[in-house]
Order: structure tokens, then sequence, then C-alpha cells
């Protein structure tokens, strides 16, 4: 049975199906990436919103119970600086800063940590997988804010505490509870905030 041949633009179609099927395809993963991009950036731009402050799991626990010893060599007005222990996180309001003498931003952040000593913060440390003598030696050259200081060697409280990078920073109640952890550096910008939320912690 004959008929009229195919118009050449209905037989190119198919053809040229396959490739524009397989472009939205590839394109698809590239507009949800666009689309999560914006809402990201939208929150970045939302007055308030800070990025360095991570939600954590321990938020509102218990700080995980720990001993560690004190770096040693560590002193300060002549006396030994102590280790730290869960004990020496209860009955005020107290600052837990983690960090460690090969961490650059650490460096960065340390005269953020000078000035809440100065300023009369509770502060606290932990030196992070770390050599003592090289987390007494930078103490010793960037000045201690620390009125105690645990050595995590081995990274084992680190690791109970959630810390994946440092400098990390818990605000914990006099309860003992974690009431704020902040990722990455405190620096000059966020500075003043984040000294009214401690002080205004009870």
């Amino acid at each position: 049975m004959s008929g009229a041949p195919p118009h050449p633009a209905d037989a190119a179609e198919p053809a040229d199906e396959a490739p524009r099927r397989s472009r939205l395809i590839f394109l698809l993963p590239l507009l949800a990436f666009a689309a999560l991009a914006g809402i990201f950036l939208g929150k970045l731009l939302t007055k308030g919103y800070d990025p360095s402050a991570i939600p954590s799991a321990l938020i509102g626990r218990q700080v995980p119970d720990f001993v560690l010893p004190p770096v040693p060599g560590l002193a300060a007005d002549g006396a030994a600086v102590p280790g730290l222990t869960t004990a020496d996180l209860k009955g005020k309001v107290t600052v837990l800063n983690v960090w460690a003498s090969w961490c650059a931003p650490c460096q960065i952040e340390h005269p953020m940590l000078m000035r809440l000593s100065r300023d009369g913060v509770n502060l606290v440390g932990i030196d992070y997988k770390d050599q003592p003598e090289n987390g007494r030696r930078f103490l010793g050259r960037h000045g201690n804010p620390f009125r105690a200081v645990g050595a995590d060697e081995a990274g084992r409280v680190g690791i109970d505490l959630g810390v994946y990078g440092v400098p990390e920073t818990f605000v914990i109640g006099p309860d003992g509870r974690i009431r704020e952890k902040l990722v990455g550096i405190l620096t000059p910008e966020t500075y003043d905030a984040f000294l009214a939320r401690v002080r205004a912690m009870k």
C-alpha cells in the first residue's frame, strides 16, 4: 500500500529527541544544585544568621565525662596550669575552646581568646591531637588565656564532643550542659555578640 513519502522534518524528529532528552537529564542535577545554593545564600543574607553556629547533637546535654591531664610544663604566674575534667565545667558559665598548635586558624583566633580572658570570661581549653611540648610553646609564644588546659593527645575527648575540626568553641552553662557550639574562629566582627550571649547565660 503506497502513500506519500515522509517529510524530511518528520524523519529527523526521533533523531533529535534523544540528544534533547540526554541534555535535560544532564541539566537536572545542575538546576537542583542551583536551587539549593539559592536557598543557602538566602539564609546567609538573613539578618542574625551565623554560618559558624553549627547545630550539635549535644546541645542541651551534659558534657561527656572526661579527665584530661595538664600540658606538661605549662605554667602561669609561677604555678602549673591544671588539666581539665568534666567537674571543672560546672558551677558557672564556661567557654571551652578546642585548639591545637598545628592549627593555622587557631593562631588567627587567639587574640580573641586573650580578649575573652581580659573581659573576665571563664575560659578553659583542650589541646587537641597535639604534641604537649608544641602546645606549651604555642601558649608561651601567643599568651595563655586559659585557667585550665587539658591535653587530648589521642583526640578521644574531642570525638566524644563531636569535634571534627579546630578551632571549635563550646559555651557550657553552670549546670554542665552545652548551650552553644561555635565552629571556626571567633572574629573581631562576631566578638561582641558572642560575649553578650555568654554574659546573658545563667
